[in-house]
């Protein structure tokens, strides 16, 4: 995993400028974004129960596959449509990758330890992508963005061989009854509907991070590639306290650490219009990250439970879903508001997306006792 997103992180950042070198508007620049995003919203209601039944493996390898030949596409994109047309394959890849990662660790997670150990993947995970663009700027600024282009393929197939190598099937959690064997079975669970919402929103309003603030950082604020890479890549060591956060979300009470980081998060994103230079930004994109290193495991403990009813495979891909709706729709949205009302303001919305899924959060789970487990509950 730290491998293939080291390769994604790389570059995703920069495919905004990129794209803007091209001649995109906002609006373009969004669908760069999104249509990673929104490539999986089929698949992922396939994928994860195919790899209950199938096996992870598979989905796994061929994932990676997909990633890295994407890879080789957008360096040789000439124009804002072919760099929207990869970044589509590229996200068919990644729906058949991160969240059957997710559930293969689940299967082998004990119960009352769910929130340590994804917490210890959410920080090689988000480890991996805040490194990829301080490596990315770099390289981007020596040798121009193909090669960092090239170096991401490199480094999915090489993800890919270890996967073959070194990776072993384990026995999978898979759903408890007939009833609870449909594709979309995991939304009778009110908890799992609750993060569902929760995360769609949240991806809705951090994913102005990726696709409009390296755009301000360029054109407000000036800043270098390399820069901006740092900026991004700031968020490396602030993610990888989730090997500690998760352990909290297994004592703690999750569903208050879910709705008091939520509310930071809000504050952080609405706060980057105000940023004048790289230190204040800095401090509001390190003000999300950290509150996303408290939501991030806090969350994975409900997918994980009802995991264990639904089928993990089928919990994790409709929780990756979520965010890939989000991710998804985000930037799009975001962008025609960028167009029609200033960059400002896709800000501003985003962090109002934001507050609107944790109130949702709130009312799903109102009955549940502090540290307790979520029951399932049907309708």
């Amino acid at each position: 995993m730290f491998v293939s997103m080291l390769g994604m992180g790389i570059v995703t950042p920069f495919l905004p400028i990129y794209a803007d070198q091209l001649g995109a508007n906002s609006m373009q620049v969004g669908l760069v974004q999104s249509a990673f995003s929104l490539a999986g919203l089929g698949t992922l209601l396939f994928v994860g129960r195919w790899s209950d039944r199938l096996g992870r493996k598979p989905f796994l390898i061929v994932g990676l596959i997909i990633l890295g030949i994407s890879s080789l596409g957008l360096m040789y994109a000439n124009d804002p449509n072919q760099l929207i047309l990869w970044r589509f394959v590229a996200g068919l890849g990644a729906s058949a990758h991160l969240p059957i990662a997710q559930a293969y660790l689940g299967d082998i997670t004990p119960e009352g330890v769910e929130g340590r150990w994804m917490g210890y993947f959410n920080a090689v995970l988000f480890a991996g992508m805040g490194a990829g663009p301080l490596l990315g700027g770099v390289i981007s600024d020596a040798f121009g963005i193909a090669t960092t282009f090239m170096i991401m393929a490199v480094l999915n197939f090489v993800a890919a061989v270890a996967v073959v190598i070194w990776l072993r099937e384990m026995p999978r959690k898979v759903a408890t009854s007939r009833e609870h064997a449909s594709l979309i079975a995991p939304i009778k669970s009110r908890a799992m509907r609750g993060v569902m919402i929760q995360r769609a929103t949240t991806g809705v309003g951090t994913s102005t991070m990726m696709a409009f603030m390296p755009l301000f950082a360029d054109l407000r604020l000036g800043l270098s590639a390399s820069l901006i890479g740092i900026l991004l890549a700031a968020r490396t060591p602030a993610s990888i306290i989730q090997s500690y956060t998760g352990r909290l979300a297994d004592r703690w009470d999750k569903r208050a650490m879910i709705i008091w980081s939520s509310a930071i998060s809000v504050v952080s994103v609405a706060l980057i219009p105000l940023t004048g230079n790289f230190l204040w930004l800095l401090i509001a994109y390190l003000g999300l990250t950290i509150a996303q290193s408290f939501t991030m495991p806090a969350l994975n403990v409900y997918v994980v439970q009802e995991g264990r009813t639904y089928g993990m495979g089928a919990c994790m891909t409709m929780f990756m879903l979520a965010m890939q709706t989000g991710n998804g729709i985000g930037p799009v949205i975001l962008g025609g508001i960028a167009d029609h009302l200033g960059l400002n303001f896709a800000f501003y919305i985003g962090g109002a997306f934001i507050a609107a899924g944790v109130l949702y959060f709130m009312w799903a789970v109102r009955n549940e006792k502090p540290n307790a487990v979520v029951p399932t509950l049907a309708g």
